[in-house]
């Protein structure tokens, strides 16, 4: 299963949300199987996201995409985010 992991910080945490609730549907047609949305303790602006994708090749294409790029813009990302595609190999149990 390949991943695409996320990290960046925003301006404010509840416009951001709600910019990224709304990009659902563009995620979920660009091949998303959902993921987990997690906040720094400490900077809760600061974000950390881990989707689930059905191709790595369709999640490269959707992280270079101009609509993403803009999505982040009017969401009020700062910043460069750090994206990183990733392929698990295990699943430890403890």
């Amino acid at each position: 299963m390949p991943y695409m992991l996320i990290r960046h910080k925003v301006q404010d945490y509840g416009k951001w949300k709600a910019a990224f609730d709304a990009h659902g549907a563009t995620r979920k047609t660009s091949g998303s199987k959902g993921g987990r949305l997690l906040r720094n303790a400490e900077d809760p602006n600061e974000l950390v996201i881990l989707f689930e994708w059905d191709d790595v090749k369709k999640a490269r294409q959707f992280a270079q995409s101009d609509d993403l790029r803009k999505a982040m813009q009017g969401a009020g990302v700062i910043g460069k985010p750090d994206v990183h595609f990733l392929e698990e190999v295990e699943r430890p149990t403890a």
